[in-house]
Parts: C-alpha cells; sequence; structure tokens
C-alpha cells in the first residue's frame, strides 16, 4: 500500500510539470502571434524611386541690399551739433544730413583772411617801391643791382601773398567739411553718431543705399561655390510677400570665404523688382546647377536607415522589407543624392525607417509617393 501511495504521488507530479508546460507553450504561441500582428500592423510611407537627368535645386536665404551703398563721413573731426535725419529718411543729393561744431575752424578761417590782407598789402607797398626805383633807374639814379633788390623784393611779396591766399582757402574748405551732405539721392541706412559726439576726421557716421537697383545678398558654402559659377536664372522669393517670384541673376561672387562662416557672399541681382520689394526683406534664392547634370535619385532624408558606416534604404516588396545598402552623394534641401543601389521603379520607406526589421510585413499609410 505504502509503494502504492508513491507511484501515485510520482506520477501526480509529472503530469501537473507537464500541464505547467502545456500552459507555458500556450502563453508563448499567444506572446509571439501578439508580436506578429504588431510586426503585422507597422505603419510606413513609401516614394516610387525615379532616376532622371535633372539638376537639384538649392535654396539660400538672404536680404534685400541696395545695389550702390555709401559710408559717410566728416572730412574734419568734431563735437556734432545737429542730426537733420533719421533712419529710412529718403533725401536727395545736397541734403545736410548733419553738422558738428566749426568754431574753430572759423577762428582758423579768420586768422588766414587777416593774413591775406597782410599779403596783399605788401604787395602793393613791394609794387610800389618797385616802379618808382625803375624810374630812378631809368634816369641813371640808381644801378642795376639795386633795381634787381626791388624787383627780388615784390617777388617775395607776391609769393607770400598766395600762400596766405592757400591757406584762407583750404580753410574756407574746413570750415564747409563741418556740414556733412548727402551726395547721392537714396534712403538712410543707417546712423553710428548721435548729437554731442566727438568724431575723429573719416569715422563712418551714415549710410546711404542709393536709388536704383535692388539685391539680395546670400551666402553659399564652399562646396557649392564652384557650381554656383555656372548658374543660370535665378528664382527669389519674399517672406513677406506671398505670391511674388522675381528672376535674377548672378552678379558678384567674393573672391574669399568668410574666415568664421566659410561662406562665400554672393550678390545676386533682381530683375524688374515689384514697388513691395524693399531694404532689408527676407528672401529666399532658388538656384538649380544645370551644368552638371547627371543620371542620379533623389531621395528624402528621412529614407536613410544607417547601420554602422553604411547607408542603406528599406525597399518594399510585396508588403516585405528588406534593408538594401547604397551609395549616397551630395545632401542638401532635405535631399539626398544615391549614386548606386536603387533602380527605377523601387519603392522604398520614407517614414518609419527605424521601427522595421529585416523581412517585416509592413502596411502603407496613405498613397504612395
Amino acid at each position: 500500500m505504502q509503494k502504492l501511495s508513491k507511484k501515485k504521488l510520482y506520477y501526480g507530479l509529472a503530469a501537473g510539470v507537464v500541464l505547467a508546460a502545456i500552459a507555458v507553450g500556450i502563453t508563448v504561441t499567444k506572446h509571439s502571434k501578439s508580436a506578429a500582428i504588431m510586426e503585422e500592423a507597422a505603419l510606413v510611407r513609401t516614394e516610387v524611386v525615379g532616376r532622371a537627368a535633372a539638376a537639384q535645386d538649392y535654396t539660400y536665404s538672404g536680404e534685400v541690399k541696395g545695389r550702390f551703398e555709401s559710408q559717410l563721413a566728416f572730412q574734419v573731426g568734431g563735437k556734432i551739433i545737429k542730426r537733420h535725419v533719421q533712419l529710412g529718411s529718403v533725401v536727395n543729393a545736397g541734403d545736410v544730413l548733419m553738422e558738428i561744431d566749426a568754431k574753430d575752424v572759423k577762428q582758423t578761417v579768420n586768422s588766414n583772411a587777416a593774413q591775406v590782407y597782410s599779403a596783399e598789402s605788401q604787395v602793393k607797398l613791394a609794387e610800389n617801391n618797385l616802379n618808382r626805383y625803375q624810374k630812378l633807374f631809368e634816369g641813371g639814379a640808381i644801378s642795376a643791382a639795386q633795381l634787381d633788390q626791388y624787383k627780388s623784393a615784390y617777388d617775395v611779396a607776391a609769393a607770400s601773398l598766395r600762400q596766405a591766399s592757400a591757406q584762407y582757402a583750404q580753410g574756407s574748405n574746413q570750415l564747409d567739411y563741418s556740414v556733412l551732405y548727402a551726395d547721392k539721392a537714396g534712403v538712410i541706412s543707417s546712423i553710428t553718431a548721435e548729437a554731442g559726439q566727438v568724431v575723429t576726421a573719416g569715422q563712418s557716421v551714415v549710410s546711404i543705399v542709393q536709388d536704383g537697383e535692388r539685391e539680395v545678398e546670400i551666402s553659399v558654402p564652399e562646396n557649392r561655390i564652384d557650381e554656383f559659377r555656372n548658374m543660370g536664372q535665378l528664382n527669389v522669393t519674399f517672406w513677406a510677400l506671398p505670391g511674388i517670384s522675381v528672376d535674377a541673376a548672378v552678379r558678384e561672387i567674393a573672391p574669399m570665404a568668410d574666415a568664421v562662416s566659410r561662406t562665400y557672399k554672393v550678390r545676386v541681382s533682381l530683375v524688374n523688382p515689384p514697388a513691395e520689394v524693399k531694404l532689408g526683406m527676407t528672401s529666399t534664392v532658388t538656384a538649380a546647377n544645370r551644368g552638371k547634370q547627371q543620371d542620379a535619385a533623389y531621395i528624402p532624408l528621412t529614407a536613410i536607415y544607417q547601420t554602422s558606416d553604411v547607408p542603406g534604404v528599406w525597399v518594399l516588396n510585396n508588403e516585405i522589407v528588406t534593408l538594401r545598402h547604397i551609395k549616397i552623394g551630395a545632401v542638401g534641401n532635405g535631399k539626398v543624392q544615391v549614386l548606386e543601389g536603387l533602380q527605377n521603379d523601387d519603392v522604398i520607406v520614407t517614414a518609419g525607417v527605424h521601427k522595421l526589421k529585416e523581412g517585416q510585413k509592413v502596411r502603407i499609410a496613405g498613397d504612395t509617393l
């Protein structure tokens, strides 16, 4: 009886283990099925690859500027006593912009004027003496050596008059320089000095953008500057003027890159811009490389799936994704150039690439692009 009880206990334990294993297997199977269902439910966006011999467009942000911009300064130093313009003021050639205190210059001019009067008197005296001694020489009363002395005295007096007159003219010019005039018609774009400030000769105080052509200044990276030299017609749009588009052309490219940004300043001339285009407006210049066209596909950057150092994309075939390695080229404007690895009409995943696994079944969210 005791042996029979031990056998029953053993068989009971064995049956319990078997039932537990069955239960665990059922649970694992359910979890596997759930995981498979979740994998099958992955939503992605796709795009059909198209290779064409077309150049990629690039956009650059810029600012509207004038073709000619002058930095004006006083030609003499002094204290500014009046400012006649404001930022944005429209001025004509000859308008007074600023004045500096000219009291010291006036005193110099007065001193030079007195020297001129004195020199004129000396010339008149020397001339009278020369005429008098000329007659005495003709009458034989004096020698030729004495006459030559009076001729030299007259020449010295005349030279002193010319020197005094030149100093007076210079002082008069300095007095004129105490008033800053607009040399061209335009718009005041900046003011860097105020009334009461002491400035030196040549120190820029006012900037004027001259009337006429309007341009956009952009910064082009050094790896694009050679291609940019071959750009054809450009297109310019403005953030504040939706719906307005202006044709443009490259006018000037800086010979050296900026030391900090390592970009080249490029001036783009606007062709017949409308009156709504104002100085300082934010603009976008769209450029297409018309020079070097090559047969290559351009796909969104979001389609790239990086594994180690090798880029790849998920290619969709019969709702199953496969990772395919590619060779990329130029990157810009949200696109990447694919040189090798893709064919025409390949369907690639462009959104949700980091949630996929090799051989996973997916569903397409929306229409294929």
